[in-house]
């Protein structure tokens, strides 16, 4: 894992992505906040949840017995870590609420800006 503090204050022109590739705060900017105490905090900058229905779905997945939402993006995207795509698609406050209800269809979608396919 990346020490947000190591590279935070670099006087590099180029940027450093502290988050990985997967994840879901990645490209957000790392922030300074400095208490009355004069500590320094750093903090990740607000990520703002797209509107599920500006997402292109592609599909929908069965929740059955037993089912994850990890496992299901493990299926769906070969990634489990991409969990969080499910849950902005379907508008969920928890992870776990989606796979809760036995039989509920769950929209799969593309990454947010990405139209879908024609025809859909």
């Amino acid at each position: 894992m990346i020490d947000p503090i190591s590279f935070a204050f670099s006087t590099q022109n180029s940027r450093i992505e502290s988050f990985a590739e997967n994840s879901r705060y990645r490209g957000l900017p790392l922030l300074l906040y400095i208490d009355a105490n004069g500590v320094e905090h750093i903090y990740v900058g607000r990520r703002f949840l797209p509107p599920p229905e500006a997402l292109a779905e592609v599909g929908r997945v069965e929740v059955h017995d037993g089912d994850r939402i990890d496992n299901i993006a493990g299926q769906v995207f070969g990634d489990a870590e991409l969990y969080w795509r499910i849950v902005d698609a379907n508008r969920a406050l928890t992870p776990v609420e989606l796979t809760e209800r036995i039989g509920r269809r769950l929209r799969i979608t593309l990454p947010e800006g990405m139209p879908g396919p024609r025809g859909l």
